[in-house]
C-alpha cells in the first residue's frame, strides 16, 4: 500500500514503514493537486504536519484514502470527524513532542528574564560601541527560581513543562477544564525519582497569582486571554503562547506590553500564521520562533515511528 507523506518524515519513520512493507511516496504535493495526485497514485494513507490540509473536498473525493494521520498533537488541519464518518482512520501522535515543547517553553522563559531575546538583537549592531551601556541596560535580569508559573491546560506538555518547573525549584499551580489533581513524576539519572501531586486552581486564580503565565490547549474558536484576563493579570507577568494562534489576543497583547502590565512575551504560534503580525515581529518585548516547538530530532523520530506503528496496526 502507498502513503504519501506530504509534510516530511524522519528517516527513522520512513525506514519502518518500510520495514513493514509499505511504499513510501515522500513527493511534496501542492494543496491544489493533492486530490488527482492521490487518485492517481491509488494513495491509502496521507501523512501531514500542519502545512498540508485535509478538508472535506479531499475526503469525498479520494475513494482510496484509508488513513490521514497527523504528526503532532493538533488536527485543526484535518477534519476529522467527517473524515470518521466516511469510515477513515485519523490518527496523531499526543505524546511523542510532549518534552520538546516543554523544553522550548523555558528556552523562551530562560532567555526572556535574562534578556537573551533583546540582547541577541543588540549585541551584534552596537555590542562593539556601547558594550558598557548594554551591560548596564541587561543587569536587573530575574531568577526563575522561588517564582510561581501558571500553566493553562495540564495534558501531557502542560506536565512536561511543570516537570521542569519543578526541577528549577518553581512553584506550579494550573488550570484545565478536565483535570482536577494530577500526579507528577520526575525521574532522575541515576533511576531515582519524586513524585509530585497537584490540585487544580480557578482561572482567576491562576490569573491573579503566576508571575509567568504558559499556555497548553487546543486550538480554539475564542480567545482564551483577551482583555478581561490580562486586567486580572499581575502587574509585570511573563505570557508565553507555544499551542496554537488565535488563543491570545495579539492586539490586546501589544498593548499590555507596552502599558508594562505585560513584561515580555515568547510566541511559537501565531494568530496570522504563516503570516504573522508585524507588530508582534517587531516588539523587542517578545520572544519569537517560528512554530517549531516540536521540531526536535528526537521528536521527530518518535512521531514518525509512533505513525508507522499505529498504521501498520490499521492495515497491516
Amino acid at each position: 500500500m502507498k502513503i504519501l507523506v506530504n509534510d516530511g518524515i524522519s528517516d527513522s519513520g520512513k525506514e519502518k514503514l518500510e520495514e513493514y512493507g509499505f511504499d513510501v511516496d515522500l513527493t511534496k504535493v501542492s494543496q491544489e493537486q493533492l486530490v488527482s495526485y492521490i487518485n492517481e497514485n491509488e494513495i491509502s494513507t496521507i501523512l501531514v504536519r500542519s502545512a498540508t490540509q485535509v478538508r472535506a473536498d479531499i475526503i469525498d473525493n479520494c475513494p482510496s484514502i484509508k488513513i490521514i494521520g497527523r504528526g503532532g498533537v493538533g488536527m485543526d488541519n484535518i477534519d476529522v470527524e467527517y473524515a470518521k464518518s466516511k469510515g477513515i482512520n485519523v490518527i496523531n501522535t499526543p505524546a511523542a513532542s510532549s518534552k520538546s515543547v516543554a523544553e522550548l517553553v523555558f528556552s523562551h522563559l530562560f532567555g526572556c528574564v535574562r534578556f537573551l531575546h533583546e540582547s541577541n538583537r543588540s549585541m551584534p549592531l552596537e555590542g562593539d560601541t556601547k558594550f558598557k551601556e548594554l551591560k548596564k541596560s541587561y543587569a536587573g535580569g530575574t531568577e526563575l527560581s522561588g517564582k510561581t508559573i501558571g500553566i493553562i491546560g495540564f495534558g501531557r506538555i502542560g506536565q512536561e513543562v511543570a516537570k521542569i518547573a519543578i526541577g528549577v525549584g518553581m512553584k506550579v499551580i494550573f488550570y484545565d477544564k478536565f483535570n482536577d489533581q494530577a500526579s507528577i513524576k520526575l525521574d532522575f539519572f541515576d533511576g531515582q525519582n519524586l513524585s509530585f501531586k497537584l490540585k487544580s486552581s480557578t482561572f482567576d486564580e491562576l490569573l491573579n497569582n503566576s508571575d509567568y503565565i504558559t499556555v497548553h490547549i487546543p486550538a480554539s474558536k475564542e480567545y482564551i486571554i483577551d482583555s478581561d484576563q490580562f486586567a486580572k493579570m499581575k502587574n509585570g507577568v511573563g505570557l508565553l503562547n507555544l499551542s496554537r494562534g488565535g488563543i491570545i489576543n495579539e492586539e490586546e497583547l501589544i498593548k499590555n506590553i507596552e502599558s508594562g502590565k505585560i513584561s515580555f512575551a515568547g510566541i511559537d504560534t501565531f494568530e496570522g500564521e504563516p503570516n504573522p503580525s508585524m507588530k508582534i515581529l517587531m516588539n523587542s518585548n517578545v520572544s519569537l520562533t517560528p512554530h517549531i516547538g516540536a521540531a526536535t530530532v528526537e521528536a521527530q523520530d518518535r512521531i514518525g515511528v509512533e505513525l508507522a506503528d499505529k498504521i501498520n496496526d490499521i492495515l497491516g
